[in-house]
């Protein structure tokens, strides 16, 4: 975001190994997929990471950590950044985001209601 306002997107795909992440290693995993894809643009900058996982602010000050997290904790530390927490009711960006498909989902569904009304009448033309 630059001035309150998104300027980029970036997604993919879980791997399939990463499907057996813990939910606090996939938020890890999003941050650290993001500061890669941008990380010409981050480095030297200083930014703050907002997230609705609770647990990632405090992951700077945890003692025990993982391979897989003290990995990302050092490419994290590379940048200028902070990880701030965000509850989920108040980041509707990220919520509207992430229910755009479903929303798209019902619309079809409805599509093809009317599509089997539309056969079993016949198509009647009206001018």
């Amino acid at each position: 975001m630059q001035h309150g306002k998104v300027i980029a997107y970036a997604s993919r795909q879980l791997k399939t190994h990463e499907s057996h992440y813990p939910v606090h290693d996939l938020e890890l995993a999003a941050i650290v997929f993001a500061l890669k894809v941008w990380r010409h643009y981050l480095y030297g900058e200083q930014f703050i990471i907002y997230s609705d996982h609770k647990s990632l602010k405090y992951l700077f000050t945890q003692s025990d950590l993982n391979m897989r997290q003290r990995r990302w904790l050092d490419l994290l530390k590379d940048f200028d950044c902070e990880i701030q927490y965000q509850p989920g009711k108040l980041n509707q960006v990220a919520d509207a985001l992430s229910r755009k498909y479903q929303d798209v989902m019902v619309a079809s569904i409805h599509m093809w209601q009317n599509y089997d009304e539309l056969c079993t009448s016949g198509f009647t033309f009206k001018p």
